[in-house]
This record gives structure tokens, sequence and C-alpha cells, in this order.
């Protein structure tokens, strides 16, 4: 680790940090301003595509970031799997060479002894690189950052320099990344992925109509932060799915998270089943069991969170027994759900050590986070208001933002795209 660590850096690590086995093979030439973390699980094809594109990033945008790839597997691994990873050990060195990759660098994470302990997956995969890219930053020189990108994910020649932009002009130590998933090579793998992704960019509109401030996108392959930011929320997270989502909440509840502009990435549309949810997962079933398989919430769900979150903002100082009251006014079902999550008691302990009103705001959001309020919609869903087809659900809100809505999938999630900026 360096010596210019400041010390909540070096706190982090101690507490926090990943231990052996893992390291950078090689000695990296930083300092670096930042770093990019790539997992891989086999991914000797499609790793280079993503290096490739990466290196198209111009060379004076390029000189400051370490590349970092974590090849990796559990013990449990299949044979193809195992053999996948070894290709691609003994081929990172020829593309460091081919595409001109000076600060290109590895973790073994899947040789014998050094793979990851069971039920282990993407989650410790980034903490890994990511732990050990800190010990490589330039905290001398200002506030260095760590990107998170996939192996089968390609990026844009203007990647590099729209991060580095962005956090040069924001005060949020997080950022989500615009993306949009590449073409698949089929129309059934066109259409699952076109229904996923639609599924994403309505749920953030939902949530940005209501007025949440987690309506921004969660996924593993478009994000950054500030370093300082990545230790405050105690790093990222072990999970085998779903690391993406947890990271980026913590990291919000103790910096922020903005939305980037300026660049796109584009995820693979492939199927998988790897993990248990998530992107691949979701076009597997879909490929295997229809597009049935993924409805949508009904768009009242978001106008009752909407309502709450008002009313919440409204307070005037009303205890928690009185905003149940006022809750039940809004929906029996919502104030059932916070009934349940124990929320006066809750309400009444924040009020209390929260004096000032931007506090209090912001300690509510921290405990009615993007989690709880995911669990309300699905508490919703499963009492009152069942998941709907795409068709029904995108219009409404749609037009609540000024739009037309198409008629079919992908005519709807090209108007999101346009919509958010994609």
């Amino acid at each position: 680790m360096s010596r210019l660590s400041p010390p909540p850096i070096a706190a982090y690590l101690r507490s926090r940090g990943v231990a052996a086995p893992w390291q950078i093979q090689g000695l990296p030439a930083g300092p670096f301003t930042g770093a990019v973390v790539i997992p891989s699980l086999a991914e000797s094809r499609n790793l280079p595509l993503t290096l490739r594109s990466l290196a198209a990033n111009p060379p004076d945008a390029r000189s400051g970031f370490l590349i970092l790839v974590v090849v990796n597997q559990r013990k449990d691994a299949p044979p193809e799997d195992l053999a996948d990873n070894r290709a691609t050990l003994e081929a990172l060195p020829a593309w460091k060479r081919e595409y001109g990759l000076e600060h290109l660098h590895w973790v073994d994470a899947a040789s014998p002894g050094k793979e990851l302990p069971p039920k282990q997956g993407v989650g410790l995969a980034r903490k890994i690189g990511l732990d050990l890219a800190l010990g490589h930053l330039d905290f001398a020189g200002g506030e260095p950052l760590l990107v998170c990108l996939d192996a089968d994910t390609i990026v844009q020649p203007d990647y590099l320099a729209a991060i580095d932009r962005h956090f040069k002009d924001t005060c949020a130590g997080g950022a989500s990344i615009p993306y949009r998933h590449r073409p698949s090579d089929d129309p059934a793998g066109q259409a699952a992925i076109d229904r996923y992704e639609l599924f994403l960019r309505t749920y953030v509109l939902g949530l940005e109509q209501a007025g949440s401030p987690y309506a921004f996108h969660t996924v593993g392959s478009a994000m950054a932060c500030r370093a300082s930011a990545y230790a405050a929320s105690g790093g990222m997270n072990r999970r085998l799915a779903g690391e993406d989502f947890y990271f980026l909440q913590q990291v919000h509840k103790v910096a922020g998270v903005a939305p980037l502009a300026g660049t796109i990435v584009h995820p693979s549309p492939r199927a998988s089943h790897r993990v248990p949810f998530g992107t691949g997962r979701a076009v597997g079933d879909m490929l295997a069991s229809g597009g049935e398989r993924l409805l949508f919430y009904q768009p009242v769900l978001f106008g009752i969170l909407g309502e709450w979150l008002a009313c919440v903002g409204g307070h005037g100082g009303a205890d928690g027994a009185e905003l149940l009251r006022r809750s039940v006014g809004i929906s029996p079902h919502l104030a059932g759900f916070l009934e349940q999550a124990g929320f006066g008691a809750a309400w009444d302990n924040l009020l209390r050590h929260n004096p000032e009103e931007n506090r209090l705001m912001a300690a509510f959001h921290g405990w009615f986070d993007a989690f709880r309020t995911m669990r309300l919609l699905h508490h919703f869903s499963d009492s009152a208001w069942p998941r709907v087809p795409p068709e029904e659900a995108v219009g409404p809100l749609l037009e609540r933002s000024g739009q037309d809505a198409p008629v079919d999938v992908a005519g709807l999630l090209a108007r999101l795209r346009a919509l958010q900026g994609v």
C-alpha cells in the first residue's frame, strides 16, 4: 500500500480489505489517477474485445488509469471454465502488447490455491481488484477514481475522458454510467434483451417520477466512484449477484450518486446462468420460458410511492404514529408494509437525532433506501397489484413525462433510451 494513502483508505484496507493469496501480477508503474477493474470468468473470447475498446481511448486519457483484470473462479468451477481461465492468463501478456495497454495488469484468482471461496463470485472478484488497486492510486494529486467494467462489455473511445471529466464537475462520490446493450445475434435473443433493458429503464423512470433519490441505474459494468467514497461506503460487497445494486446504494448514502453523461458502455446481451438473477439470468429464463417470465410493476405503484415520499417530505414535525395514520389515506397496503417494517419507531428515532431538516431527510432516505423501496413495490405486486406486460406498464409513465407511447417493446425501449440520454 502506498505511504501516501490517507488514513481512511489505510483504515479501510486494514479492517475490510481483501488479504492474500491475491496480488497484482507485475509491478504497476503508478501511482495512477484511476483504475478500471474487470472481473473475468471464462471470458477468453470476449475479454480481448473489451481490452481493444479500452485501447481505442486516446493515450493521454489512458495514461492515468491502471487497467486490472481479475481472472477468477471457484474451486467447483466446471472443467471448461478452468481451461478458459488458464487460456486467459496465458494470453494476457500478449494482449497487453498487442493492444498497447502499457498499464494493463491482472490478478490470478483462478489457479490452484487462489480460487474464490465457495458461494463467492463477481462481488468478491470486483472487491479483490478494487481493493488491490487502492494501493496504486495517487492520493497526493487529488481524488483518484475506481471504475467497474465487465469482461463482456465494450466501451467507447470517449469513455475514460468522460469519467474523468464527470468527477471534476460533480461533488457526488459515485456515478452511474449510461449503458445500452449490444444487439443480439438472433431475434429471440433481441426480444429478450430488449424486454429486460426496458424493465430496468422503466423502473428508474418510475422512481424518478416518484421523487426517489435512488432513481439511477445500477449496472455492474457501468459504475464508478471516488476512492474516498469507496472506502467510506465499506468497499464492494461480496454478493454473488446484485453486488452493483447494493454497492451504489451504499455509495449514495455516504457520498451521493450522480448520472454521468458523455459516453455509453455496451454490455453483452447474452444469456447466462452463472448468477441467480441479473441480465444473463433474465435473458436465459425468457429464452427458455418466454417473455412472460418478466412482467412489470403497475404504474400506479410509483404514484403511491411518490405520495408517500411527499408525505414524509411535508411531515411538519409529525411523529411516527401520525405519519402511519397519513399513510393509510394513501394506501392501506402501504400502511401495512410500513408497520411491519417498524417505521413508526424508526421515524421517531430519526426525529430525535436529526434536528436539522436536511439531515432528517438524508437519514430517512438512509432508512427508506433503494432496497426497502424495491421491497415495497414487491409487496404491492404480491398483495394487490400483480405485475403486467410492458405494453400496459410503460405507456402511462411515458405520458407523465410528456412522451407518446409506442405499442411494442422495441418502440418503448427506443423512447426510454432517448428520454434517458442513450
